[in-house]
This record gives C-alpha cells, sequence and structure tokens, in this order.
C-alpha cells in the first residue's frame, strides 16, 4: 500500500481525538488523525511526523497524519490501513497460515459484529477474519489494545461462536511497524481483552501477528511475529 502526497511535518498539539495541530512548511495548519486510540507515547510535542496532503475542498483539514517518527522507528498510525495491507497480502499469498482463497468480502454482519474480512476456499471451506491495528510499542514489545476495548472483546466472543458452527476464524494483529520482539496482548491495560483472548487461543482460533515494512509513503505486510501470553 502507498500513500500519495507525503510531506514532513511536526506535530505540536493534539487538539481533541481526530485532529492534531501541526507545523508544516513554516506553517501552523490542522490535520486530522486517522487513530481514536490514545496514542499518548507517539503523539508528543515537536515529534517528527508525516502527512497526506487531500486535495478535498469538503474537508475541513488539508492534512491526514499517516506515521509518526520514534527514535527512527517509523510507526504508521493510520487505522484504516490494517484491513487494506492484508487483504494485499492475502491476495500476493503473503500470509502462509491464509491460503488457497477463492473469495473475499469485505466487512460481512455476523450475529451482532461485523468483521472484517470474509473469505471462501477453494476447498469449500468458509471463515472470517478479525483484523486489529497495533501501534504500541515498548522497548521492543507490542501491544494491543492501549486503551479497554469492549468492541474488540465482543468481536473475539462471536468469533468462537462462529468457529463452533464450522468457520474457519482468525485473529490478525497486524503491527504498524517492522521493528519488534514480540506481540502480547496488553494484560494491564486492558484484563478482560487479554483473557478473553488467550480463551479464544484455548478454543482453537487462530490468532497471528504480522510486523510491517512502514516508510513515510508506504506500508506492507513483513513477516510473522510471536505471540506470548
Amino acid at each position: 500500500m502507498e500513500y500519495k502526497n507525503i510531506k514532513k511535518a511536526k506535530f505540536l498539539e493534539r487538539k481533541n481525538r481526530f485532529i492534531g495541530e501541526i507545523e508544516i512548511e513554516g506553517k501552523i495548519e490542522l490535520c486530522h488523525i486517522k487513530n481514536t486510540g490514545r496514542c499518548k507515547e507517539l503523539l508528543l510535542e515537536n515529534v517528527t511526523v508525516f502527512v497526506e496532503e487531500v486535495k478535498n475542498g469538503k474537508r475541513k483539514t488539508k492534512y491526514s497524519l499517516i506515521s509518526v517518527l520514534k527514535d527512527n522507528l517509523h510507526i504508521n498510525i493510520d487505522s484504516q490501513i490494517p484491513n487494506y495491507v492484508v487483504i494485499e497480502a492475502i491476495e500476493n499469498d503473503k500470509i502462509k497460515e491464509i491460503q488457497d482463497i477463492s473469495f473475499l468480502k469485505k466487512e460481512v454482519f455476523y450475529k451482532n459484529s461485523r468483521f472484517d474480512i470474509y473469505f471462501e476456499k477453494n476447498n469449500g471451506g468458509k471463515g472470517f477474519i478479525e483484523i486489529k491495528g497495533v501501534t504500541l510499542e515498548e522497548n521492543g514489545v507490542v501491544k494491543f489494545p492501549d486503551a479497554p476495548s469492549k468492541r474488540a472483546i465482543k468481536h473475539i466472543n462471536e468469533l468462537i461462536l462462529s468457529k463452533k458452527e464450522g468457520f474457519e476464524t482468525y485473529i490478525i494483529f497486524v503491527i504498524q511497524m517492522e521493528s519488534c520482539l514480540y506481540f502480547t496482548p496488553n494484560k494491564a491495560t486492558d484484563l478482560e481483552f487479554y483473557n478473553t483472548l488467550k480463551n479464544a487461543y484455548k478454543e482453537g482460533l487462530c490468532i497471528l501477528a504480522y510486523n510491517c515494512f512502514v516508510e513515510k509513503n508506504k506500508i506492507f505486510i513483513k513477516n510473522n511475529v510471536p505471540i506470548k501470553f
């Protein structure tokens, strides 16, 4: 996945969940933050960021914040991008655990949840994939979530139900950076999520974590990353 019209800027302040203030080309501008998570360890005053200039007269902001430079590590914080990079990776056979796909459909409802991907295989198998973007990194360890997430817990529980009904089920944690040691559910931040994911593993759900190659203007799936509970 590649972005267009990427520019370097300095982050100044987060005004609210969706709007940040940046300094770019000698001017103070507002930008759209494409991530409603806390991102407190990333969106620091004067940190280097990369924004996409969007030429759309209907928008209130001229720029969208795409990535942050943390100690020379590019971290993509676009919460919309993980789904795209997973689909791109599946279509190019980059995820070895998910192969032989004949049909993909985005955002499909099942019971009370909307899963990110529904798929069918050439052998007749059918299933769901739920995707979670990961931007929180501490000393090489990447974690999810960075804030309590009832929605994520609901998705996992309904994936367990779909597994019992015969569907293949996957949870993919897309680590929106390259350098990391391993992934772990964030027990300290959301104990219920931690226990729910651990139960899903015991129930036979396939839980995967993949890091990404990230530059200021591109991101794509790279390697499988170890998961530790």
